[in-house]
């Protein structure tokens, strides 16, 4: 099966702050796919309401969660969707975190259970990608999905990332960001978006691997670490540091701008400033 055509530039937005109306603006804006986040429902309406609205972005999620979702309802959900649309759809799923999941456990295991009752369900695995950070997640996402969507995640994670996978699959990390050249109010901003991610010890055991301390988890984070982890300032800033993610081996970046503002002066600003 071909490699699903992503493009460079991608967006990652909660399923409650996307509209078809948004989907299209992006789509016009030349983004190649937006990652649903938030552990859509795997009904996966949301997916068939921007599909409808769109032309040619492709629409994944970002992810649904395995624990929320049994694989025979994203199974039937994948195919209602690539009926309907064809290849415009991708599906993403993910183990989560242990901290929002009271059945948590065996992670691994479990992945490798979902993944084999997707096969069983036809899901090809060339239409479906793999939330991961660590090695050994990333070295499955290789051998059993396109590739890995990780998140909250530096250039130097895709870096390792990519390593990892091997020059094949695909890698989709997601990138926070914040339009404000008022510094201060800027990492106030992205500190205050990490926050729940310093409490969750997949994270955390990421940016330990990545180089970070307890430091530097604690405390809200040092501005070390929300600086590594959200990029922030003005349009060039924003899209140099989707740039090293491209060339640290990135297929596409998922752009998440945070703020309560429209994320469309962002969006539209990276991607004039990458051309």
């Amino acid at each position: 099966m071909d490699k699903i055509e992503l493009g460079r530039l991608g967006i990652w937005r909660p399923w409650n702050a996307l509209d078809p109306e948004l989907a299209k603006d992006v789509e016009d804006l030349g983004y190649g796919a937006i990652w649903i986040g938030g552990s859509p429902r795997g009904d996966l309406k949301t997916a068939e309401r921007l599909l409808a609205g769109t032309e040619r972005i492709v629409i994944a999620t970002g992810i649904v969660n395995m624990w929320a979702t049994p694989a025979g309802e994203a199974a039937a959900s994948y195919h209602r969707l690539h009926d309907a649309h064809g290849d415009r759809f991708l599906l993403g799923v993910g183990i989560g975190h242990p901290e929002a999941t009271r059945e948590y456990r065996s992670p691994y295991e479990t992945i490798v259970r979902y993944l084999d009752e997707l096969d069983a369900a036809d899901v090809p695995a060339g239409r479906r990608v793999l939330a991961a950070l660590g090695p050994k997640v990333l070295r499955l996402a290789a051998e059993r999905a396109a590739g890995a969507h990780p998140y909250f995640t530096t250039p130097e994670h895709t870096r390792e990332a990519r390593e990892a996978l091997g020059t094949g699959p695909l890698l989709v990390p997601d990138q926070k960001a914040v339009l404000d050249t008022d510094a201060g109010r800027a990492r106030a901003t992205a500190r205050e978006s990490a926050r729940m991610y310093l409490g969750l010890r997949n994270y955390v055991g990421n940016f330990k691997r990545l180089g970070f301390t307890d430091a530097d988890v604690a405390d809200g984070g040092s501005d070390a670490l929300i600086d590594a982890l959200v990029a922030q300032g003005d349009a060039a800033a924003l899209a140099a540091r989707v740039r090293a993610h491209l060339d640290a081996g990135a297929d596409q970046v998922a752009v998440q701008v945070l703020g309560d503002g429209d994320p469309r002066p962002a969006l539209r600003g990276i991607a004039e400033a990458l051309g």
